[in-house]
């Protein structure tokens, strides 16, 4: 599971529009990225491929907290995703999109205790993760609602993968997709949709221990 990532900076604009023909968003984003906070993410908009901040962990329209809904909805299970209340109808309409990010961050047991890990692609290229979302407008408001779920698979014998989260936890991994992938995800129906969901091969990402920084003392 991820709940925690780098955000894609404004030094790969030429990556974005290489690869989408959209520009980063205008607004500031935060480089760490954890759920309810906003990230740029990629969604087709009719053919075109936009580029927006979007809230990371997802809010289904019918949501009535949405300032924590959010905080239990950043992670879907590729297994149920067509299921859930809180996923299926994302899944139903088709609304697929990639969330992009620098690296991402998971907890390693090796020590015995849990220690952060950063996951990058071994090229340090920026990584696109296959997602659903939803956007709305609130008619209460007038506020556009964006926000967006990370699709996981197990990752029991992946290489890098299985090395994260609790001996006891099932080891899972977000769908880190190849450039090959991007549009096809975008574009897919859910029979496709399904045939594209896959970890991420290997050699193609890369890890290291990335410790959180000591809290700084007040005396």
């Amino acid at each position: 599971m991820c709940s925690n990532f780098q955000s894609i900076t404004r030094k790969e604009q030429a990556w974005i529009e290489g690869n989408f023909q959209c520009e980063l968003p205008t607004s500031e984003w935060r480089e760490e990225i954890y759920p309810t906070y906003q990230a740029p993410f990629i969604w087709l908009d009719g053919e075109q491929p936009r580029c927006a901040l979007a809230q990371f962990g997802l809010i289904p329209f019918w949501a009535a907290n949405r300032p924590r809904f959010g905080q239990q909805t950043y992670n879907a299970r590729t297994e149920t995703v067509a299921e859930k209340p809180s996923f299926r109808n994302a899944w139903k309409h088709r609304q697929f999109g990639l969330a992009i990010m620098q690296s991402f961050y998971e907890p390693n047991y090796g020590t015995g205790k849990a220690v952060r890990w950063r996951i990058r692609r071994a090229d340090s290229e920026p990584i696109a993760v296959a997602s659903i979302f939803e956007r709305f407008v609130d008619h209460n408001t007038g506020e556009i609602v964006f926000s967006f779920s990370l699709l996981t698979l197990n990752a029991e014998h992946h290489p890098v993968m299985r090395q994260f989260h609790g001996p006891d936890d099932e080891k899972r991994s977000i769908v880190v997709l190849q450039e090959t992938g991007y549009w096809p995800w975008l574009q897919a129906d859910q029979k496709i949709a399904r045939e594209l969901l896959k970890l991420a091969p290997d050699n193609f990402l890369a890890s290291e221990p990335a410790p959180r920084p000591p809290k700084a003392r007040h005396d």
